[in-house]
């Protein structure tokens, strides 16, 4: 890989991850545009660690206090979320695994996502604050980002709709969906960090600088991306990004199955 295909794979990455129009299934969909052949689950989890950092900068003081408090609501909150994430990358890790590595059903879940989000919208919120949510909402939630390990199903799209479908206001949807994706993406990193690294320390199929590069323009783009979705959230619309994924969703699909361009 080289230091230009890691800026613009690192650059869709933190857009994408923080935007409900999935990041992984962008990184398939690059990849395969730009005929960039390197294992998309490696450089993914590598990136995937910028981006924590941008969650990090701008969270930092909701992390520090859970930190200080391992026992407030909003951390016990994030451990329930937590628990069904990890239950369902645990059992059924292969078979995403390959689904993500093929892309077969790329098109699909573009669709899903889309349709998740727009019926999160349509949905009339009931504007809970952290003090009214209750574990069995950060049950839902989890569950929704551990579907959300498919290729092409938005984790941020799948958690703030799923917030916002168990009546979270839209401020504490997008807060809780940003700490939520601490843990996970934590665990997907000590999950994949063998395969990530060589006996010898290199990182497998790709040069340290590429996957620094990457890494680092992961890291600027998502907390710009953070930062817009906070204020679309505040102020706007998710169904916008359902327009989007759901055009993305139908061009993969008429490529998988008339043209054959790319997959």
């Amino acid at each position: 890989m080289t230091v230009w295909e890691a800026t613009i794979l690192g650059l869709v990455q933190g857009l994408t991850e923080f935007l409900p129009v999935s990041s992984s299934g962008h990184l398939v969909l690059f990849q395969q545009l730009f005929g960039i052949r390197q294992d998309a689950l490696v450089f993914d989890v590598a990136v995937h660690l910028g981006t924590l950092v941008a969650v990090l900068i701008i969270f930092w003081q909701d992390v520090w206090y859970m930190v200080r408090r391992p026992f407030s609501r909003l951390t016990l909150l994030v451990v329930a979320g937590t628990i069904p994430t990890a239950l369902i990358g645990i059992l059924l890790n292969d078979v995403f695994a390959e689904l993500f590595s093929s892309g077969q059903t790329l098109g699909l879940e573009f669709l899903l996502t889309g349709a998740v989000l727009w019926w999160a919208e349509s949905v009339r919120s009931r504007n809970k604050t952290l003090t009214q949510t209750s574990y069995v909402d950060a049950l839902f939630i989890g569950t929704m980002q551990g579907l959300a390990i498919l290729p092409a199903v938005s984790r941020s799209g799948l958690t703030i709709a799923g917030a916002l479908l168990r009546g979270l206001n839209r401020e504490l949807a997008a807060r809780y969906s940003f700490l939520l994706s601490v843990p996970a993406i934590l665990g997907a990193a000590v999950f994949a960090a063998k395969p990530l690294f060589s006996t010898a320390g290199a990182p497998q199929g790709i040069g340290t600088v590429p996957l620094a590069v990457g890494t680092l323009v992961a890291a600027i783009s998502g907390y710009l991306a953070i930062r817009f979705m906070l204020r679309v959230l505040a102020r706007g619309s998710l169904r916008g990004f359902a327009y989007y994924v759901w055009l993305i969703g139908i061009l993969v699909l008429v490529d998988q199955l008339v043209t054959h361009r790319f997959f």
